[in-house]
């Protein structure tokens, strides 16, 4: 739609940054006051206005510091577009191509401002329905950045929607079934923390044919069988997320970040050792081994929350984007 070069009202385009089924996005630079956006144009161009304005509109309902900023929209020389705030560094997708497995404090770093940004679009009565890593954007310093709720939509008489639209690997069982509940969204999210702590899916596309056994849950292993790392608390709430039956889920974000919350925080460190009276070491290998447990757990990563409005914090966050405290 655009080429590079290409000036569009105060916009100048940069290099396209990746097309979707919805739209094609691209760099570009406010020439107005220097600065860099994002430019999306829908591939549908011949809708009426009111259907042009609805994406940007509710993206505009979506304030948050974990999900991507709309700006404006505009229309110049007849072509819609939206204009979001760039966001620089790679999509969790290509964070996990290129690194495969992630470490587990990173992994659950990510998926607690995962749930932070969904917990928000929710209580907005938004489902996002196309949640994955290639819609999560990762800055340089470990912000999340969840993007694409142009295939959302507010959810207006019954608590559903009805069109079958999602990225298959990461669609729960009723999605299929055209149907979308804020617990699909915690679907797709445990599928991700799936692949973020195995570095693979944990079952390929499924075929038409596979569609009955997603259904029953019987495409899925516990990632803990892929990871023998990862601690069985946590492979336990991955299995809860990605539950084929939607009772048994999470029904809402802020419900798996609590989980993910309490089994990421360690077990008090036991007492520090000491000798029996009498006895004639002063130590030995078993104060050698509390030093060594009471040092990783020094080392481990901590739940972090903001001392003024207690949000969750994501791993180096100085400021609080919530109320933009210092901590």
């Amino acid at each position: 739609m655009f080429f590079r070069g290409q000036t569009v009202g105060k916009y100048r385009i940069l290099s396209p940054l990746g097309s979707g089924g919805f739209g094609s996005v691209y760099l570009a630079e406010d020439t107005w006051i220097d600065k860099k956006v994002a430019i999306k144009v829908p591939h549908r161009q011949n809708l009426d206005f009111g259907e042009l304005v609805r994406e940007p509109r509710l993206l505009a309902s979506l304030s948050h510091p974990n999900i991507v900023t709309v700006l404006t929209a505009e229309r110049q020389d007849d072509v819609f577009f939206i204009v979001m705030e760039y966001v620089p560094g790679d999509t969790l997708e290509a964070v996990i191509e290129r690194d495969g497995t992630l470490d587990l404090a990173r992994a659950l770093d990510y998926t607690c401002q995962i749930c932070n940004a969904m917990d928000h679009a929710h209580k907005q009565g938004v489902i996002h329905r196309d949640l994955r890593p290639g819609n999560v954007l990762v800055t340089d310093q470990g912000l999340i950045k969840v993007a694409d709720f142009g295939t959302s939509r507010f959810l207006e008489i019954a608590a559903h929607g009805t069109t079958v639209i999602g990225s298959p690997p990461y669609m729960a069982p009723e999605q299929f079934q055209g149907r979308a509940v804020f617990a699909s969204d915690i679907y797709s999210l445990g599928i991700t923390m799936y692949q973020m702590f195995t570095g693979v899916l944990p079952y390929d596309t499924p075929m038409p044919a596979d569609i009955d056994r997603l259904m029953k849950g019987e495409l899925v292993v516990p990632p803990r069988q892929k990871n023998p790392k990862l601690p069985k608390a946590i492979s336990d709430i991955v299995m809860k997320a990605i539950a084929a039956d939607i009772k048994s889920r999470y029904q809402r974000a802020s419900d798996l970040l609590e989980a993910v919350l309490a089994a990421r925080t360690p077990s008090p460190a036991r007492r520090p050792w000491k000798p029996a009276p009498g006895s004639a070491s002063g130590g030995g290998s078993d104060e050698v081994s509390d030093i060594q447990a009471r040092l990783k757990a020094r080392e481990s990563l901590q739940p972090r929350f903001c001392w003024k409005c207690g949000k969750a914090l994501h791993a180096r966050a100085d400021r609080c984007p919530f109320c933009q405290e210092l901590q």
